[in-house]
């Protein structure tokens, strides 16, 4: 066909779309490189000290609620590394070069493969990838919000015996930062994905009801990995956001299931 492109042609697209990407890449990187007293006062290291907003708005509703406000909190890190806060700070810049990043790769992953797709497809993969981007951002910010903090009072506080304090390495927290804000990113993605695997047609609305009890469980296990505090408040504020993905995964794949069903009895008409 004339309009297929060739070999070479298809290796130059790609060619374009990784020196767009990693162009993007090291000019975020850069920035937040630049500007280290936002990233890491304003954002990374905040959640260590009360005055942190979630502690805050915590205490608040505390106080609406007539409950005591939460026990004073604070952890102080430690570098025993001589080249650790530097690669840190790289590191933290990469990272969030990549988060922000993230809708213009999907972008140009969406350039390169839409000519090999068909017309249906390509809607499909065009909800799929803005509805991946925007649930990614929503799982960070459920995890830096709710997640990490709670977990961090819960660890950065705990002790086995008062004669052992705690130090906690910058390696360490940083580690857990980013573990725990990229796996609810990824979380999140569930109704992204029960949506594309819905337009293929290895799922349906019926197959997810039927599993309905066990993502029950599976959002309590899931909860119970991520945040290792013991205490129920905090595993069940944690699983009902990923039990509700679940449920939103239900309603697109239904959602999907009705708009077939409606071109297959408008087609059956018009025969």
């Amino acid at each position: 066909m004339a309009g297929e492109m060739t070999f070479w042609e298809h290796l130059d697209e790609l060619r374009k779309v990784i020196f767009r990407s990693f162009a993007v890449l090291i000019v975020l990187m850069v920035v937040f490189f630049l500007c280290k007293e936002i990233v890491f006062d304003g954002v990374v290291l905040a959640p260590l000290t009360d005055d942190f907003f979630v502690y805050r708005w915590l205490d608040d509703l505390l106080a609406l609620m007539g409950l005591p406000a939460l026990k004073p909190f604070a952890v102080t890190l430690v570098n025993i590394d001589l080249a650790a806060q530097f690669f840190t700070h790289v590191r933290m810049a990469f990272w969030l070069a990549v988060i922000i990043a993230l809708p213009f790769l999907l972008y140009q992953i969406w350039l390169f493969v839409r000519p090999a797709l068909y017309d249906r497809e390509k809607k499909a993969a065009e909800a799929a990838f803005s509805m991946a981007s925007l649930l990614f951002y929503v799982g960070l910010a459920v995890g830096y919000v709710i997640v990490f903090p709670l977990t961090l009072r819960f660890l950065g506080t705990y002790q086995v015996s008062e004669s052992v304090a705690n130090q906690i390495s910058l390696g360490s927290y940083i580690g857990m930062f980013l573990k725990m804000n990229l796996i609810m990113g990824v979380v999140f993605e569930l109704p992204a994905l029960a949506y594309m695997l819905s337009r293929i047609g290895i799922i349906n609305r019926q197959m997810l009801r039927r599993f309905r009890k066990y993502a029950v469980v599976i959002a309590l296990a899931v909860s119970a990995i991520i945040t290792p505090s013991g205490d129920a408040f905090t595993m069940i504020v944690v699983a009902l956001p990923i039990y509700m993905l679940y449920e939103v995964s239900i309603r697109l794949c239904g959602s999907e299931t009705r708009r077939e069903d409606l071109a297959e009895t408008k087609t059956t008409d018009i025969q």
